[in-house]
């Protein structure tokens, strides 16, 4: 038997499922949310508070962040604002996920730098979508 040939390690690609963060005030739909995107096979960690979201980005980078708009003491926008700034956090997909659907809503959104305003109820598929695309994109640059 021969042994297997190993391909140069600039060729392997270690691939790692992405990391979603869920923020919700709701912790019920937070943790659905959450199991469901875990069995897609995402790594996911959930905030239920804005600060707290915070604090999870900076240990636990997303690549992905599904973000309430309506939380308490600090909604969604600023959420997305300040994650904007922290290091490395810039170009993170932050896919709104509320209840609020007017245009002024959704206007609201793409001027605190989220990329995609989904209206509840959610579809996870296109969520899903979402999070594929997005790891297809940053696989390819």
């Amino acid at each position: 038997m021969g042994v297997p040939s190993l391909r140069p390690q600039d060729e392997l690609k270690q691939e790692r499922p992405a990391r979603v963060l869920v923020v919700d005030d709701h912790r019920d739909v937070a943790d659905s949310l959450a199991v469901l995107l875990q069995l897609q096979g995402y790594q996911v960690h959930t905030a239920y508070d804005g600060p707290a979201a915070l604090k999870q980005a900076e240990a636990f980078p997303p690549d992905v962040v599904a973000l309430d708009i309506g939380l308490p003491g600090m909604d969604g926008y600023e959420i997305a604002r300040r994650l904007r700034k922290l290091p490395g956090l810039a170009n993170v997909l932050i896919v709104a996920v509320t209840g609020y659907g007017r245009p002024q809503d959704i206007r609201l959104s793409m001027e605190a730098g989220i990329n995609h305003h989904l209206v509840k109820p959610l579809n996870p598929d296109v969520l899903v979508t979402l999070i594929e695309a997005n790891a297809a994109r940053t696989a390819s640059s």
